[in-house]
């Protein structure tokens, strides 16, 4: 029988997670029953919700248990197929394994079309994290023309694109992100109208200040911590947020409980909602239209870093807690040169 590898969870991470909580692992290749399918992994997400299924905790995502492998959205081609919905050589996405080949259900997996473009953007883009910035921001976030939009983590897979949809909404558009090189992508490149480096500024709450001067109407949130912090005493009567991500608190051992903030909601009236894009499924295929004919046209631009190699994926996965990335962070498992 043929072999391959495997990522598994070693043990919890205490904090922030290190290289010991993962474990590569050789096993024997699956093989598909009948309505299954063998694929070939080509390109592996990784991405900041990961950290919360290493925890023994009860949240929207199932833990992972030690010693199993754990899952990522993938990328792959079909090698064997005993299901009438794929043939060998067809290019498939759907949430599978941290491994180099993996065994699914057809019925749980979706066609990726190369002719829409590089097929990595099933995963970024076009996929997950261009779906919840594109229902996130539009049924949550509801922007209008004039409003001030704040995107946290604004150059990352999500951010990126929502900073470009709420521009494309007449929205003034301000992001936040850690690096002078994000910086400069969203203002120069993405066209948004002011961005703050947060590793950078000495006063967080100042700074908001200066680029919000007419206060917020939709805050993005997909950091948390103090970020958020700095923005709340800013929003505006009837200001939406949309609760993506709290990436600043994923590694807190305590969560500190800080000023108490609510009562600025009912000063300004606003709106607090948390998102899961899983809410979201029946209507994935309206999204993937419009941010479709968004990248063609140009309008929504995105970029991608690429770690290469199988062996590296416990790097990306770490790199994201380090603000390493700009725009969507993925694995290269196995070349596709079609």
């Amino acid at each position: 029988m043929e072999e391959t590898r495997q990522w598994q969870l070693a043990s919890r991470p205490v904090g922030e997670p290190t290289h010991d909580n993962f474990e590569l692992v050789t096993v024997d290749r699956p093989e598909p029953d009948n309505g299954e399918v063998l694929v070939e992994t080509l390109y592996q997400s990784v991405d900041p919700y990961m950290r919360g299924r290493m925890r023994d905790a009860e949240s929207y995502a199932e833990p992972w248990d030690v010693g199993d492998p754990m899952k990522a959205s993938v990328v792959g081609e079909v090698l064997e197929s005993n299901s009438g919905r794929f043939a060998e050589g067809d290019i498939v996405t759907g949430d599978l394994l941290w491994a180099e080949h993996a065994v699914a259900d057809a019925n749980e997996l979706q066609r990726v079309n190369p002719d829409h473009g590089p097929i990595s953007t099933a995963l970024g883009v076009l996929g997950m994290p261009g779906v919840t910035a594109y229902w996130g921001l539009n049924d949550v976030g509801d922007p209008k023309p004039g409003d001030t939009v704040v995107v946290s983590a604004a150059a990352g897979a999500v951010g990126s694109v929502v900073g470009q949809l709420a521009r494309l909404a007449g929205a003034r558009v301000v992001g936040t992100a850690g690096s002078e090189a994000k910086i400069d992508w969203l203002t120069d490149d993405l066209g948004f109208d002011a961005a703050i480096n947060y590793k950078e500024t000495d006063d967080l709450s100042a700074a908001i200040d200066e680029a919000c001067s007419d206060g917020v109407d939709v805050y993005f949130d997909n950091v948390g911590g103090p970020i958020t912090d700095a923005v709340w005493p800013r929003l505006n009567v009837d200001a939406r947020v949309a609760v993506c991500g709290q990436i600043a608190l994923y590694n807190a051992t305590d969560v500190p409980t800080g000023p108490r903030k609510l009562a600025k909601l009912i000063e300004s009236r606003a709106t607090v909602e948390g998102l899961l894009v899983s809410d979201y499924q029946p209507r994935w295929g309206e999204a993937l239209e419009r941010l479709s004919t968004f990248v063609q046209n140009g309008d929504v631009q995105y970029r991608e870093n690429v770690v290469a190699g199988f062996e590296n994926a416990p790097d990306a996965f770490l790199g994201l807690f380090e603000g390493d990335n700009i725009g969507k962070q993925l694995v290269q498992v196995a070349e596709y040169d079609r």
